[in-house]
């Protein structure tokens, strides 16, 4: 069916999610070509499934169809691919559960992806304001850097059309999928739509540094098994005078990100999955 989106949406335990979502999704401007979304929960301790399905006349009454498929195994990478098995638009959108859609956004993603050249499209990130005065600053210093600010950096929903989909089979078992299918894509094939999704950062330092050490071993892993692809990646060296004159601008951001990341170099430890950024 071609350029029907179908938007695949990992959950584990996301009942505290997984309704704003779903309501900002099926709250969006008319998809051109129509629209689905999969929600595959997957290894879920809590109601997620419940709360996901309960959505079923909202979806119908907003013209998407929804399917939520029910995996006692976890693992985000699986659900990916469950979800992939089961969809039937040629466009495919990949979603986080705790992102906000704006209204116009899937139909802006369709637009720019309904061509015969592989794309890759997402939205402008916005992230909320942090309850934690320490993610807050983190997050603001955060969003200074060259890949935060790039187009389409794609935290928390990517999408592609058929043609860039076609350039990997299978999600392969990496930790970090997100950046795996944007370094698919040359920069002048990853597009940013205008509109908007919020994106949360998680609340304080412990946290933010268990993110952020999980972040580093998925780069690290691509670098491993698929350095071919980092040649793509197209952000500009920040450099120490980038550095510098982004401190003197935000000196407590700074002192904040330079912690995180001194004591994720200084202490090794697990790559589990954590919420959050």
């Amino acid at each position: 069916m071609q350029n029907v989106l179908s938007v695949i949406l990992p959950a584990s335990n996301e009942a505290g999610y997984i309704g704003p979502c779903l309501d900002a999704l099926f709250a969006s401007s008319p998809v051109p070509g129509g629209a689905e979304v999969i929600v595959v929960a997957n290894g879920c301790r809590d109601d997620t499934v419940a709360r996901a399905r309960n959505f079923e006349a909202v979806a119908k009454a907003a013209g998407w169809r929804l399917t939520v498929l029910n995996r006692a195994e976890g693992g985000k990478i699986a659900a990916l691919n469950a979800g992939d098995s089961v969809a039937r638009g040629d466009l495919r959108a990949y979603l986080d559960a705790d992102v906000i859609v704006s209204p116009e956004l899937m139909a802006q993603i369709v637009r720019v992806l309904s061509i015969d050249a592989a794309r890759y499209a997402s939205g402008r990130p916005e992230i909320p304001r942090a309850k934690s005065a320490v993610t807050r600053a983190y997050a603001r210093f955060w969003q200074s850097l060259p890949f935060a600010s790039s187009a389409a950096p794609g935290y928390g929903l990517f999408a592609v059309n058929a043609a860039g989909r076609a350039r990997w089979g299978a999600f392969p078992k990496l930790i970090s999928d997100d950046t795996f299918v944007r370094l698919q894509f040359a920069p002048a094939e990853r597009i940013g739509c205008k509109a908007t999704y919020s994106w949360p950062m998680i609340e304080g330092f412990a946290a933010l540094v268990r993110v952020r050490r999980r972040q580093d071993a998925g780069v690290a892993e691509i670098a491993d098994h698929y350095p071919q692809i980092l040649a793509r990646e197209g952000k500009h060296r920040l450099g120490a005078m980038g550095m510098i004159s982004r401190a003197l601008r935000d000196p407590v951001g700074f002192a904040v990100y330079a912690a995180v990341s001194l004591v994720v170099r200084a202490r090794r430890g697990g790559t589990e999955w954590v919420r959050g950024r």
